[in-house]
């Protein structure tokens, strides 16, 4: 029961950690935005996604797993994601619609439970 408790407490502070880390770095491109939208865009994916396989690879280090955790622990992210990101999109300083949010944002996060499934698929050493 302790280890899995530690597991979900590890698995949510990761997905905290997964959306974080993006939004930290977005603030020190704030003005590329402003100057070349796509290029800050592009950007912003490749750190999504350097950061969903980093978090995966430490989440899932030195012990077996199965795809049904995997799975889980991409789509926890996932919904850590929207849900922190809602506030700030919804409310904040971004004000988007829903859709506007999800077509430019909120589908990248679809990031973690792709890399999950795929991790979930390689062969255990």
């Amino acid at each position: 029961m302790a280890i899995q408790t530690r597991a979900v407490v590890r698995a949510v502070g990761l997905g905290l950690l997964s959306w974080f880390i993006p939004f930290v770095i977005s603030f020190f491109l704030v003005a590329l935005k402003k100057t070349n939208a796509p290029l800050f865009t592009s950007i912003m994916y490749l750190v999504v996604l350097a950061t969903a396989g980093l978090l995966m690879i430490w989440y899932f280090r030195k012990r077996p797993f199965s795809a049904v955790e995997a799975v889980e622990v991409g789509a926890l992210w996932f919904v850590i994601n929207l849900v922190c990101d809602y506030p700030m999109f919804a409310f904040g300083p971004m004000k988007m619609t829903a859709p506007a949010y999800y077509s430019e944002i909120g589908l990248v996060y679809l990031t973690f439970p792709i890399f999950a499934v795929m991790a979930a698929r390689l062969p255990k050493a």
